[in-house]
């Protein structure tokens, strides 16, 4: 049983990774007080299922797109932050001594992580991270426990093997999503009790978000994205792979004039019903009945007018994401590429951030 890394002190500067099914996205940020600065990006595509549902397939080709990223970023840094999805991992809130030591609370939870943890102990990363005091009684501290099968955590550790770079944290997508929050929350009114839906919708996966003054009350990923909309522009209009993808990333200019109706409605209209379906799943199995704010991140919540279609169908004022709002930017980052996929940079942005709270 190995510990994971996702909660380390780590050193005072490392790369967000963001391996998503389709593309690897690598930021850095530097901070001045609580200012951050972009000092790098860049993006590249990945080969078709090189990552299946968040499930690393192909560790040489995302190695090579870690490359290519690195130098085409020029940045220095060889530390970088990747996270794993949130439903390979499994967290628990366990309740402890609080005047055991370190080395005690670790062999504690060795003991008692068989009971939460469906595998067998020796597949499994573990992590610990103490919360506070608890409520449950004097004495006692709150534990969060998380635990992954190891070989998600193996399969990016090679990747940034084989890429020259050094693991520096193993995070979880739901918690870089939170820490990205962060530079988001003032751009919502100071109020008590404040509910964001933050709903990352990617190319293949929707990970929905809520967050109650800042913290992650609810997490939930469901099969939607991006990639349903190429799919029906290539197999409608009998393009690749790679040109539909280009027509989709030009607003549809260039295919017939039934895109619109035919093609494109329909999928904003689909992206509205897994936005109600999965805010009906937090209500259901939570005691909140309602939102004050839809956060929309992810590549597709930069597509033209979708926010405000979200916004009107569900009674809600919806907004698009942006972590670099109030970032000044170094010379060499291309600040317009920045700005049309910062939607799609918020977990890369989260982990960028990662050894900051130290």
């Amino acid at each position: 049983m190995g510990m994971l890394p996702f909660l380390n002190k780590g050193p005072k500067a490392m790369l967000g990774l963001d391996i998503s099914s389709t593309s690897v996205k690598l930021l850095e940020l530097s901070r001045s007080g609580d200012k951050y600065r972009v000092e790098s990006y860049a993006t590249e595509s990945l080969p078709p299922n090189a990552v299946v549902d968040k499930n690393i397939n192909d560790v040489s080709a995302i190695a090579e797109a870690i490359r290519k990223v690195v130098r085409r970023s020029k940045t220095r840094l060889r530390q970088a932050a990747v996270a794993v999805s949130g439903s390979a991992v499994i967290t628990k809130t366990l309740d402890m001594p609080a005047d055991l030591s370190d080395d005690a609370l670790e062999a504690q939870i060795a003991l008692e992580a068989d009971q939460y943890i469906p595998y067998p102990l020796d597949e499994v990363n573990l992590d610990f991270e103490v919360q506070g005091p608890s409520e449950k009684g004097e004495g006692q501290v709150e534990v969060l426990l998380a635990a992954c099968r190891s070989e998600n955590v193996e399969q990016r550790v090679s990747a940034l093997g084989e890429a020259d770079l050094q693991p520096g944290v193993v995070d979880v997508e739901a918690y870089a999503i939170e820490r990205a929050y962060t530079l988001m929350d003032n751009q919502f009114p100071a109020q008590e009790q404040l509910v964001v839906a933050v709903i990352d919708i990617g190319a293949t996966m929707s990970a929905l978000s809520v967050m109650v003054d800042g913290r992650t009350v609810y997490t939930r990923e469901q099969l939607f994205g991006g990639r349903q909309l190429t799919d029906e522009i290539q197999r409608r209009y009998g393009l690749s792979s790679e040109e539909a993808t280009l027509a989709k990333r030009q607003g549809g200019s260039g295919l017939p004039d039934d895109y619109y109706p035919e093609v494109l409605e329909p999928f904003r209209d689909a992206v509205v019903q897994q936005v109600t379906r999965s805010l009906q799943f937090f209500y259901s199995s939570t005691s909140y009945s309602d939102v004050d704010y839809i956060l929309l991140g992810g590549g597709v919540a930069a597509m033209d007018g979708l926010a405000e279609l979200v916004g009107q169908k569900l009674n809600k004022p919806t907004m698009v994401a942006n972590p670099f709002r109030d970032m000044s930017v170094a010379s060499r980052v291309n600040r317009q590429a920045l700005a049309s996929e910062a939607p799609s940079l918020m977990i890369a942005a989260g982990l960028a951030m990662r050894e900051r709270e130290f």
